[in-house]
């Protein structure tokens, strides 16, 4: 199903997709090269916006935790691209080892796990889960919301290598995004893979330097479509590290919104947008703070004290943050009443699915990934990756879907971009 959207969308979004539509052989030969110069994350989540004016990524996930979200239906695309990657990175691989977050319980992120199992396992390799956690000492069986269980296992680290009691991988995946820092049992390992690698961490990954790359790869794009790169494209601003502490920490904050608005009142004036913008500061980092949204730049001064909390908990934040100024983008896709958000699921290259992110006590300016969040798998019901030709624009699950995977694979390239600028076996990076 197409959501229900509030407002008419004859505008900018219905011409993106219809051009995209037109344009399909030329995307798919301009990602085919790109690929062969750059190599992919090896799995990607991206959460969408769809503005009805515009269409845009406002996070790329690493280390995606969803993968529970996805239907049975999409299981088949998920386990074939799971093929192509693990033959890409070992072809002879035979065992597994996934790491995930560090003593969680959560039951949903437990079931993520699972079907990554699953996932996997259906690609041909034996697959075991390894604990973070050092005070696991002993297997330890977890119960599923589902009635089965799934088993985590302590870590053993032997001379280089890292694996399980009678199990030594090849290959390790890693399910953490290591935003508290890079264990050292993962450090300096010998004649295996680590996938991702550790510097697509929160360790060193920054909002700033992934949204640059985006910048970058929505001009070529543009310019392969022959439109404003703006329609697809965040603005976004970074006050580096500030004090957040100190009245001229959030004054280098609101001086970046205040220019950031200046450029946005510009460009709604251009596209005839009659509401009003907004813009979203968060931490450069997924650590120090929360997301909070500016209608004005002089709400910086009334919320002086939310921006100095890291979050839910009320934990103060560091002095020194690194702090993004991102330009806003309301969504009016709706299910069923509520506020929702398309979130799609790639592996490789290849995208394997998708949801919707739906939370009925958030505003279509607000940020959904919050506490009460419902996650509705239907984005991808059917084929993202056979639009029909000829369907009316807005009017083709299938056309609509086709180009949310078009706009999440963009945030992907400029991931794997971002990686290549971050690797510290390459040249030193900024």
């Amino acid at each position: 199903m197409v959501p229900h959207l509030v407002t008419a969308l004859s505008g900018p979004i219905n011409a993106l997709e219809a051009r995209i539509l037109e344009s399909m052989p030329a995307i798919e030969r301009w990602f085919r090269l790109e690929w062969m110069e750059h190599t992919p994350p090896f799995y990607t989540s991206v959460d969408l916006r769809n503005a009805g004016f515009k269409l845009a990524p406002v996070d790329t996930n690493l280390f995606p935790g969803g993968f529970n979200h996805l239907t049975a239906e999409m299981l088949p695309l998920a386990v074939q691209a799971a093929m192509a990657a693990i033959e890409k990175i070992c072809p002879e691989a035979k065992n597994l080892l996934l790491i995930p977050e560090p003593a969680t319980h959560n039951p949903f992120y437990l079931m993520n796990l699972q079907r990554l199992v699953r996932i996997f396992g259906q690609a041909g390799l034996n697959v075991r889960l390894g604990s973070l956690d050092p005070g696991l000492k002993q297997p330890a069986k977890l119960a599923l919301p589902d009635g089965s269980e799934i088993e985590l296992e302590p870590l053993l680290r032997t001379r280089g290598r890292l694996g399980l009691k009678g199990f030594d991988p090849c290959t390790i995946l890693l399910n953490d995004d290591l935003a508290a820092g890079v264990p050292r049992v993962l450090e300096n390992l010998h004649q295996q893979y680590l996938l991702p690698p550790l510097h697509a961490g929160w360790s060193v990954r920054r909002r700033s330097r992934h949204f640059k790359s985006y910048e970058e790869v929505a001009k070529k794009f543009a310019k392969l479509l022959g439109m404003d790169p703006w329609l697809i494209n965040p603005l976004f601003a970074s006050c580096g590290e500030v004090d957040l502490h100190a009245k001229p920490g959030l004054e280098a904050v609101q001086t970046q919104a205040e220019a950031l608005f200046v450029k946005l009142r510009r460009k709604y004036k251009e596209y005839g947008i009659a509401e009003k913008p907004f813009v979203v500061v968060k931490a450069d980092n997924v650590a120090g703070m929360g997301i909070m949204t500016l209608r004005d730049p002089k709400e910086i001064e009334q919320i002086h004290e939310r921006l100095r909390q890291a979050g839910p908990g009320g934990t103060p934040c560091p002095g020194l943050a690194g702090v993004l100024v991102q330009e806003g983008v309301p969504t009016y896709e709706r299910m069923n009443d509520a506020v929702a958000e398309p979130v799609v699921y790639m592996i490789d290259r290849y995208v394997v699915g998708g949801f919707y992110r739906v939370h009925a006590d958030r505003g279509r300016d607000e940020n959904l990934a919050a506490p009460g969040a419902k996650f509705v798998p239907l984005a991808f019901a059917e084929s993202n990756q056979l639009p029909r030709a000829g369907a009316k624009p807005g009017a083709s699950a299938p056309n609509r879907f086709y180009m949310y995977g078009v706009i999440a694979r963009l945030a992907m390239l400029a991931a794997s971009y971002e990686l290549e600028a971050t690797d510290p076996e390459a040249e030193i990076y900024e």
